[in-house]
C-alpha cells in the first residue's frame, strides 16, 4: 500500500508502477463435484445432459455433451423411443457422430449392427471392436432371403406359443422380402393375389423341402402348381388360367434366380451366417452407385436379416435360454431404399416400428427431408415423413435454407437454430497461404433436438484413436504418380505419409503358374521384359 491507497486491479498506474494494459484470462479446468468437492458450492453446473456416450462439447458453453438414444431412453428417460434420425449434407460428419455413439455403446455392452455399409464407413470400427464383417456383392457373397437364419434352431429349443411365434415371424419376413424384391424388380408392388400365392407357396415349400430352400425352389413350387397354390390363385380348375395368373410372378422370380438386374446375390445359400453375440457389419461397398436397384435390394435384405436375428435373440432370452442382449442398429442411406420402388416405404415401416418392444436402439441416416419427400406417391411421402416424427431425437447437421420449410414442419426450430444450420452448410474457405481449402465451417457440428425443447449445439472432435477408423477418403490418398499411400494421422489432425505402395510389390502380383515351378531359374545377369520381349 502507498499512503493508505490500494493498487488498481491491473497494478499501480504510472511510470515504473507495473501497470498491465492487458489482463490475460486465467486458466480454466473442469471437474466433477466429487473431484472439486472442496470448492462446492462455488462450482457451477450446466444444462447439457451428462447421461450416455460423450459425443463432444456444447458449442455455446463448452460443457461436455453426452448423448445416445438408448441411454436417453433407458436411464435418463428423456425420450420415449430409443431411436435417432440424422440429417445433414454430405461430408459434414453424419456417419462420424453415429460411429462415436456405436463405439461408446459398445463399451456399455450394447452391440452395434450396421445393416448395410455402402462406402464403407463402419468396417474399420467393427473390425477394431472384434466384430464380424460380412461382404456382399457381385461375386463376393450371397444372402438367401429364404434362409430363416437362427429361427429354425431357436424353434427346436422353444416350446408352445414361443415356438409358434418365432416360426410365424420367420415366415412373415421371408414372404415380405420376396415381395420387396419383386417390387424392386418391377418398380411397383406385386398384386394381392401374387402375395397370397407367394405366402402359400412358401408353406408348401417348407413341408416338402429338406434343409434350407432358395428362390429357385420357390419358383419350382409355383411352376409345379400344387393344389393348395392353385386354390389361392383362384384358377377355377383351369391350368391354362393358372399359367396366366402366375406368368408375371414366374417372370419376376426367374429374374431373381437367373442373374437379372439384381444379379445372383439372392439365388444361392448364405455364405456367412450372422453372429448374434458380437458386432456385425454388412459390407456392400463393392456394389456400384449406378446400380441403385441392386443397392436398395441388398440394403433391404440386410435389414430384414438383421432384424430377424435380433427377434430370435430376444425370444431365446425371454425363454431363459440365452443372455439378454441389446443392439444398436444403424440404417444408413435410407433414401436409396425408399426410392427403389413403390410400396417399399411400407416394408421399411414394418421393419422399424417394433424397435422399442424388441430392445433395439436404432439410427437412421439420410441427407435431407427432401430425400424422404421426393417419393412419387403422397401416401409414401407421409409414411417416410413419419420416420422422422417417430424418432426419439433428431440430430441435424448443416442444411440449406430451402430445406427449412420441410424440416420445421416435422421438427420445431427457432429462427436462431435455423440460421445456425444454414451457416454450417457453407462451403470451406480457400487459404491463399497454403493453397488449400480449410475444413468446412460445419464439419462436426450438430444440433440435437428432442421434441419442442431448445436444441443443443455440439461439436464432435475425434480422438487420435478414432481418426484411424474414421478416414472415409482413403481412396484419395495417392502420390503424384498415382501410387497409393499409407497415411497416419497425428493427434493434432495432421497427416504424415509413412509408406508408399509399389506396383511391383510381390504381394499384389498373381500367384505363379504351377506348371512353371519346375523350370530352371533364369540367369541372374539377364532380365527379360515380358511385355516387349527385349532383353536388358
Amino acid at each position: 500500500m502507498r499512503g493508505g491507497k490500494r493498487p488498481m486491479p491491473r497494478g499501480w498506474p504510472g511510470m515504473g508502477g507495473g501497470y498491465s494494459t492487458y489482463l490475460q484470462a486465467p486458466a480454466e479446468w473442469r471437474g466433477t463435484t466429487v473431484q472439486v468437492c472442496g470448492m462446492w458450492p462455488f462450482a457451477a453446473g450446466t444444462g447439457s445432459p451428462m447421461v450416455g456416450v460423450p459425443i463432444g462439447r456444447n458449442i455455446l458453453s463448452g460443457a461436455t455433451m453426452c448423448c445416445d438414444p438408448i441411454s436417453w431412453f433407458m436411464r435418463a428417460k428423456l425420450i420415449s423411443n430409443p431411436s435417432v434420425f440424422v440429417l445433414g449434407k454430405p461430408g459434414l460428419g453424419k456417419s462420424t457422430i453415429i460411429r462415436r455413439m456405436a463405439l461408446g455403446l459398445a463399451g456399455y455392452g450394447i452391440m452395434p449392427l450396421v445393416l448395410g455399409d455402402l462406402k464403407p464407413d463402419y468396417k474399420d470400427l467393427i473390425e477394431a471392436l472384434g466384430g464380424q464383417v460380412i461382404e456382399l456383392g457381385r461375386g463376393r457373397g450371397h444372402l438367401n432371403v429364404l434362409d430363416p437364419g437362427e429361427s429354425r434352431k431357436a424353434a427346436l429349443r422353444l416350446t408352445g406359443s414361443a415356438r409358434q411365434a418365432i416360426q410365424a415371424d420367420a415366415h412373415g419376413r421371408r414372404s415380405t422380402m420376396v415381395s420387396a424384391l419383386i417390387s424392386i424388380m418391377r418398380s411397383g408392388p406385386p398384386t394381392d393375389r401374387e402375395e397370397t400365392i407367394i405366402d402359400e407357396a412358401l408353406k408348401v415349400l417348407d413341408e416338402r423341402h429338406d434343409g434350407t430352400p432358395v428362390l429357385r425352389d420357390l419358383l419350382k413350387v409355383i411352376q409345379e402348381a400344387p393344389d393348395r397354390v392353385r386354390d389361392v390363385a383362384l384358377d377355377r380348375g383351369s391350368m391354362e388360367r393358372y399359367r396366366q395368373i402366375t406368368e408375371g410372378l414366374e417372370a419376376s422370380l426367374i429374374g431373381l434366380v437367373g442373374g437379372g438386374r439384381l444379379g445372383e446375390i439372392f439365388s444361392e445359400q448364405t455364405d456367412q451366417p450372422m453372429a448374434m453375440d458380437r458386432p456385425v457389419v454388412f459390407d456392400v461397398s463393392n456394389i456400384d452407385d449406378s446400380e441403385t436397384s441392386l443397392q436398395a435390394a441388398v440394403l433391404l435384405a440386410c435389414w430384414s436379416y438383421g432384424f430377424g436375428a435380433v427377434a430370435v435373440s430376444q425370444a431365446l432370452a425371454d425363454a431363459g435360454l440365452e443372455p439378454r442382449r441389446h443392439y444398436f442398429v444403424i440404417l444408413d442411406e435410407l433414401w436409396r431404399v425408399l426410392r427403389a420402388g413403390r410400396g417399399l416405404v411400407d416394408r421399411v415401416d414394418a421393419l422399424t416400428r417394433l424397435n422399442r418392444q424388441r430392445g433395439v436402439g436404432m439410427a437412421m441416416i439420410s441427407h435431407t427431408m427432401s430425400d424422404l419427400l421426393a417419393l412419387e406417391h403422397s401416401e409414401d411421402r407421409m409414411k417416410a415423413k413419419g420416420f422422422v416424427e417417430r424418432s426419439g431425437m433428431v440430430i441435424c447437421g448443416g442444411l440449406p435454407r430451402a430445406e427449412m420449410e420441410n424440416l420445421t414442419a416435422v421438427v420445431p426450430l427457432s429462427g436462431e437454430e435455423q440460421n445456425m444450420l444454414i451457416g454450417w452448410q457453407d462451403p470451406p474457405a480457400w487459404d491463399p497461404a497454403t493453397g488449400e481449402e480449410s475444413a468446412p465451417p460445419g464439419r462436426g457440428n450438430f444440433l440435437v433436438k428432442v421434441g419442442g425443447r431448445p436444441g443443443i449445439p455440439v461439436h464432435v472432435a475425434l480422438t487420435s484413436v478414432e481418426r484411424e477408423i474414421n478416414d472415409t477418403n482413403k481412396l484419395w490418398k495417392t502420390g503424384a504418380d498415382g501410387r497409393p499411400l499409407k497415411v497416419e494421422i497425428a493427434e493434432d489432425g495432421t497427416e504424415e505419409v509413412v509408406a508408399e505402395y509399389t506396383f511391383d510389390d510381390p504381394a499384389t502380383l498373381p500367384p505363379p503358374d504351377p506348371g512353371t515351378l519346375l523350370a530352371p531359374p533364369p540367369d541372374p545377369a539377364t532380365r527379360v521384359a515380358a511385355k516387349t520381349g527385349v532383353e536388358e
